[in-house]
Order: structure tokens, then sequence, then C-alpha cells
């Protein structure tokens, strides 16, 4: 088994809705997250994935959480970190599933500041 990360920056308001804290309170961070996608075999020249495309669908899916209010998009779930890493983990998932089907997601990994990570993993 083969695995390669990428890593990606993006901006982003929430709140925790019933979190009875200063959370609950509208406030930003600036978001870090990898992707780890895995293959069972490389290709015929040697490579599980380019990371360009790795890139290049994390940031499909991260544009969409850039520089909004993320309770915009989470209505039914509060915008954890947590939540955060599961919605990324299913959108780059349909993206590979057409594009690179021999490559699946593996784990999503989000910073909400420095030396606070959660992740999503199956």
């Amino acid at each position: 088994m083969f695995e390669i990360s990428s890593e990606i920056n993006f901006a982003a308001a929430h709140h925790l809705r019933e979190y009875c804290g200063s959370c609950e309170n509208l406030h930003g961070h600036n978001w870090l997250v990898r992707a780890t996608v895995r293959a069972k075999e490389l290709d015929k020249i040697g490579l599980a994935l380019d990371f360009k495309i790795l890139k290049k669908h994390l940031k499909i899916v991260v544009d969409k959480l850039d520089h909004v209010d993320l309770n915009t998009i989470f209505t039914e779930e509060n915008p954890s970190s947590e939540n955060i890493a599961k919605y990324i983990y299913f959108e780059l998932s349909k993206l590979f599933s057409v594009d690179n089907p021999q490559v699946f997601v593996f784990r999503i990994d989000v910073w909400e500041t420095p030396g606070n990570c959660a992740s999503y993993f199956e």
C-alpha cells in the first residue's frame, strides 16, 4: 500500500451552537488541512498519484470553505473541526471516485489552531 499527503490552508469563520463558552460567538481561524490518500499500486512511471492532482482536488473542496461563515454550510451540525474533516473526506472521495478510482481517501486531518487537530477516516 502506498500513501501520499498534501496540505492546504483556508480561512473561515464559525460559531459552535450550544457550546456554552466563547466559541459560541462568531470567530475565525486559519485552518490547515492535510489529506492522505492511498493506492495499492503505482502507475507505470512509479507514482501512486501525482501530488499536483491531489492538491488540485483538495483545493476544489477547500475553496468552498474559504472565506465563508461555515455555519451557512453546516446548517444541521456544528462546523467543528471534526465535522469539517468528515465533510472534506466525503467531498474529496467523490472527486477521486470519478477521476482516479484506483486511489482512495484514507484520512483527513484538520487543524483549527496550531497543536489542535481533529481527524476523520473510515
